[in-house]
């Protein structure tokens, strides 16, 4: 099948899924696989596991997906969120934009889905299988491959008239798709904001990201207390970080001054209030609660362990004092009773 045959099928369908660009690639080991292997070994994934012991699929995707000959890699814009939550728990804790909204590994799946049974009705004998980056599959590589952007400097994705800020979704397919390796010019230039904004110097080097450091990883994957010495640098971030994407040239070229690139939000008393509000709300409010308001949301990964971990850092980088009784009342926590007194006294000073 030649790539402007399917490009036919799949175009009709584009737009009603939501879906801003796309392409194909081979299925053969990543190009990027060696420094991916090399930052494994460097133990720059800090405690995810998962990233490790899924090399092997990585590298091969056949030894998981025998019949797997192409990839159909998929864009999905995320600013403005698609999917909104209809009552979303939170007002004004500073969350990243993907999170603001329904958990995309649930309704980007879906729709990538729905369009695996289209296809599956034109080639019956086939295979289609939707992914999210919640599967063994290098996503960038493929994606810069099929032509979606190219690497930045940031690690994510760009691509000049788009931006950075989409989800990247794949189709695997048994379909031999003859496509050409074009990839997109690297336009990142001489241009280093990505890693002179970013609080904690993650990135320690362009395209190379220590994820122990980063403020995604400490706020969202981590199951741990960050070090005292981080803790400042995160900011009032509660969930994720965005800076590294917001203050780059071509996003803020494709936003046009939408996005913020403050480390520290300027709020006026109203917002203020509402920050306090959150952030009240979440210190006190019972495992069972936060797991139920937060079903579905990207937020629920970080659970009421990672969230409240989360509201004591944001409390005392704000220098909100008047959470100290909130925060009180977790000293004795198991695991969080050290960062509360740290909090307490911090506030306290």
């Amino acid at each position: 099948m030649t790539p402007q045959e399917m490009k036919s099928l799949i175009d009709e369908a584009l737009t009603d899924l939501g879906f801003s660009h796309f392409g194909f690639a081979p299925l053969s080991k990543p190009l990027s696989f060696d420094f991916y292997r090399q930052w494994i070994d460097q133990g720059l994934h800090g405690d995810m596991t998962y990233l490790a012991e899924h090399a092997q699929i990585k590298e091969n995707p056949q030894s998981k997906w025998p019949r797997a000959q192409s990839a159909l890699v998929f864009a999905m814009p995320y600013f403005p969120h698609p999917e909104k939550k209809s009552e979303f728990p939170l007002k004004q804790a500073r969350v990243s934009l993907y999170a603001q909204g329904m958990d995309y590994h649930f309704w980007f799946k879906d729709r990538m889905k729905s369009l695996c049974a289209d296809l599956q009705k034109i080639f019956p004998e086939e295979e289609f299988l939707a992914f999210t980056d919640s599967s063994p599959v290098l996503e960038r590589d493929l994606a810069k491959q099929a032509g979606l952007g190219w690497v930045g400097k940031n690690t994510c994705l760009i691509h000049p008239k788009k931006g950075s800020l989409f989800f990247i979704g794949e189709i695997y397919t048994s379909l031999k798709i003859q496509t050409e390796f074009s990839p997109l010019p690297d336009f990142c230039g001489t241009c280093t904001r990505c890693l002179d904004i970013c609080p904690t110097g993650a990135l320690i080097e362009p395209r190379k990201m220590d994820a122990r450091k980063c403020i995604s990883y400490l706020t969202i994957e981590s199951r741990q207390i960050p070090d005292e010495e981080l803790r400042p640098q995160i900011g009032d971030w509660f969930f994720g970080c965005d800076l590294c994407q917001t203050v780059c040239p071509w996003n803020q070229k494709v936003f046009k001054g939408q996005l913020s690139i403050e480390k520290s939000l300027s709020l006026n008393a109203g917002e203020e209030a509402l920050l306090i509000e959150d952030l009240r709300y979440i210190l006190s409010a019972s495992g069972k609660k936060i797991s139920r308001d937060f079903l579905g949301t990207p937020l629920a990964r970080a659970g009421s362990f990672g969230l409240k971990r989360n509201a004591m850092i944001v409390a005392v980088n704000r220098g909100l004092k008047v959470l100290c009784p909130e925060i009180q009342a977790l000293t004795e926590h198991e695991k969080l009773g050290e960062l509360a007194q740290w909090s307490l006294k911090k506030l306290r000073d």
